[in-house]
């Protein structure tokens, strides 16, 4: 009787015991705890690891400060040990320890966790994730303080107890670092809604901008899902330092516009060419535009100054290559032919030994010279003709994860 009652104590203390730290997550239990909770913030983490290591004690105890912050089903603080768990890293993508993601109902947001590896940063973080996106007016001169410079998603509804309500407000949770959303309620906006509810979109431009609207059932919400994320998602993004280790890391070479911080009608041309000429080149370059005084470092390795802006250029995180005139990008696809030459190794080639033989480039990309970049003679090209210096080396590569935060699994498993 005596050993009865000890096993059952021993039974109810450690699984009926809440056990403090970050809640374990394998592939078994993975399904039921994203789905069950309106956030859940994930360390994928190898023991191995000495950056999961030394995360390891501060991540448990924000885990043990937010399970008392937060009501059962609101958020999850959970761990996965990738060493274990390889099919369920495998799904999310993962191939640096440690790696902190966010899923919100039950779908993973595309941007890591890249801030500071507190226990107070990590809080505050969750706190702000957590806040409602979604702001609700009720009064049309209200809709004259939206933010112009991000792009926003309006619904307009006659309450906010229907179905309709509850799918966009879902969708806001999801896609807030995306796109403003507001929710137009009540009466002062039927004539928005003569049909019902509805949803629109608005570019940059607050009210000058034309709205687009969404024409299928709001409560179809993968439907809503994909055109909302089309929209707000642009061909063209901004980099900056906060974002810039994350674009990277999306392995594509940058087409980089840098510009003045006020010159904003060259952005404007920019995106239209994108979207004109490189619309179906999304999978092989990533379309950015750069502050060029925030970035002036690219542009010395370049050759050029703040006084040349705006200026075009590929980074293929090897090598930087510049386009001769930004006014020529509209012209016979120059801007196209430009990516297509840098993938077929075109721009490297004409850099080091000029125009090829076979025929006469529509497009001749600029040599660039700088004294601090050392002249190389590669020996492998032809010897027919005087070698070029070597192209300026790639700069955004230095933004990408540095070797002082992760560990670098190769695909042969090792580290780095």
């Amino acid at each position: 009787m005596k050993l009865f009652l000890i096993s059952l104590l021993v039974s109810i203390y450690f699984y009926g015991h809440v056990q403090p730290g970050a809640v374990q997550v394998k592939t078994d239990n993975a399904d039921s705890y994203l789905g069950g909770h309106e956030l859940v913030f994930l360390n994928f983490y190898a023991n191995w690891c000495r950056f999961s290591q030394m995360l390891e004690p501060i991540y448990d105890e924000f885990a043990d400060k937010i399970s008392k912050e937060y009501p059962a089903g609101k958020v999850l603080i959970g761990k996965v040990d990738c060493d274990s768990e390889g099919a369920l890293s495998s799904k999310n993508n993962v191939n640096k320890y440690p790696t902190l993601k966010l899923f919100r109902h039950g779908v993973a947001l595309k941007k890591e966790y890249r801030g500071a590896r507190s226990v107070e940063a990590f809080t505050n973080f969750i706190r702000d994730q957590i806040a409602d996106p979604l702001k609700v007016v009720e009064a049309i001169p209200d809709l004259f303080n939206i933010e112009t410079k991000k792009r926003t998603i309006i619904g307009y509804f006659a309450n906010q107890n229907s179905e309709n309500y509850k799918a966009y407000s879902k969708l806001s949770s999801i896609l807030r670092d995306s796109c403003n959303f507001v929710a137009a309620v009540g009466p002062a906006f039927a004539h928005k809604r003569p049909n019902g509810d509805t949803v629109v979109f608005r570019d940059l431009g607050g009210f000058e901008a034309t709205d687009i609207p969404y024409d299928s059932q709001i409560t179809n919400y993968d439907v809503m899902y994909t055109w909302s994320t089309d929209h707000c998602t642009p061909l063209v993004r901004e980099i900056t330092f906060e974002n810039a280790e994350e674009l990277t890391e999306e392995g594509l070479p940058f087409l980089i516009l840098f510009h003045k911080p006020d010159d904003m009608d060259s952005v404007k041309i920019f995106e239209k060419e994108v979207q004109h000429q490189l619309a179906h080149e999304k999978g092989s370059i990533t379309a950015v535009h750069a502050d060029g005084h925030k970035f002036s470092h690219p542009l010395n390795h370049l050759g050029k100054s703040s006084a040349d802006l705006p200026l075009l250029a590929i980074d293929s995180f090897r090598h930087m290559y510049l386009f001769p005139d930004f006014k020529k990008i509209g012209e016979e696809n120059n801007l196209k032919q430009f990516v297509i030459d840098l993938h077929s190794g075109k721009l490297h080639r004409e850099f080091h030994n000029g125009p090829d033989p076979t025929e006469a480039p529509k497009l001749q990309i600029e040599q660039v010279v700088t004294e601090h970049i050392p002249k190389q003679v590669d020996n492998e090209k032809r010897s027919d003709i005087n070698p070029r210096s070597t192209p300026p080396e790639s700069v955004f590569i230095k933004l990408a994860p540095g070797p002082d935060r992760y560990s670098i699994k190769h695909g042969d498993g090792g580290e780095l």
